[in-house]
């Protein structure tokens, strides 16, 4: 009697629905059926429904229960979302290297790919696998022809951390290539590491090596040095040094080295017969910066000093290599692609 009550004053609706069922017995027999639950007939005229005594509990504490009190998961007890290490930013060297001998970029989707074997792939190297790849054009970076919406190419493609073929369907990759005679739907791959997982820094970085190659202005292809020179000051430990490059295009173009006492030598790259005063170093990670790095040099040869007495050779010398040391190395992980 006390639960009924109990249930009642809890909710008038439920009343009006149990007085419902009360005066329909079928609706009480399907109901019974379905639920399992017993009904008793107690010694007053009314039904009761006799309910376990855990949905009892159940109910009353959803009611009583405020939002506010469910304990809260802690943060170390949720589960860490496990993210990658950032991939690190691409070698200015290496893509350069790339791009000067690539009359072609594609940015591509890999479509498919298939793993040659056998005959079909002689001189594989070790620890690498050849596979012969189908790609969807995205965009041309760099190239004067037009070229198909899909192309085939092959590259060797090292082993995963398991020593299993990488997948490669699907991936995001930029191209540095050719392209093949006589096959427009062709393009072969201009080394290792000319098939690069695309990303916005590789992307950035190649858009912008390619613009300065092709500028009027683009630094010349340095071929050698040519004869350089030491004049002493009037004061001890005061003198200009002067270096020619030669080039592949004949364009003057030198390093020169002013030293005085007690001052840090100052030295600047030269792009015409004409030394501009407001000449300064190539920044780093610049073409300039990549031609003279990448590419002089490590010591002055004989022939360029030819001229010079002993102390102004020794002094050349030392201009030069302070001028490589202000260059910092080149810092090309890959194998040199030519100038």
């Amino acid at each position: 009697m006390y639960l009924n009550s109990f249930f009642k004053s809890l909710s008038p609706r439920f009343d009006g629905r149990k007085r419902f069922v009360g005066r329909n017995n079928r609706t009480i027999g399907t109901w019974q059926n379905y639920f399992c639950i017993k009904m008793d007939r107690s010694r007053n005229a009314e039904c009761m429904l006799r309910v376990p005594h855990f949905i009892i509990l159940s109910g009353i504490s959803a009611i009583f229960w405020a939002p506010g009190s469910v304990a809260k998961e802690s943060p170390e007890a949720r589960p860490k979302r496990v993210t990658e290490a950032p991939a690190p930013p691409p070698n200015y060297a290496d893509i350069a290297d790339l791009v000067v001998k690539s009359p072609m970029i594609v940015d591509a989707t890999i479509r498919s790919s298939k793993q040659l074997k056998g005959v079909d792939a002689p001189g594989v190297p070790a620890g690498s696998v050849r596979f012969l790849v189908s790609a969807d054009v995205i965009s041309l970076l760099r190239g004067t022809d037009a070229i198909p919406s899909q192309i085939r190419y092959i590259v060797d493609s090292g082993l995963d951390a398991q020593g299993r073929p990488p997948k490669l369907r699907k991936a995001h990759v930029l191209l540095f290539a050719r392209p093949v005679s006589g096959a427009a739907n062709q393009v072969q791959l201009t080394g290792n590491g000319a098939q690069r997982v695309w990303s916005p820094a590789l992307d950035a970085l190649t858009r912008t090596i390619t613009s300065d190659l092709v500028k009027p202005d683009a630094p010349p292809v340095i071929t050698g040095i040519g004869n350089a020179f030491h004049v002493p000051g009037s004061l001890p430990g005061e003198g200009e040094t002067q270096i020619f490059l030669t080039t592949a295009d004949n364009r003057p173009e030198s390093l020169n080295v002013i030293r005085r006492p007690g001052e840090m030598p100052i030295w600047a790259v030269a792009q015409s017969e004409i030394i501009d005063e407001a000449s300064a170093p190539p920044q780093r990670n610049t073409l300039l910066w990549y031609r003279l790095a990448c590419f002089l040099p490590r010591q002055l040869p004989a022939r360029s000093l030819a001229a010079d007495d002993a102390n102004s050779a020794a002094a050349a010398r030392a201009d030069y290599q302070y001028v490589l040391d202000a260059l910092g190395p080149c810092g090309r992980t890959t194998q040199a692609a030519g100038n």
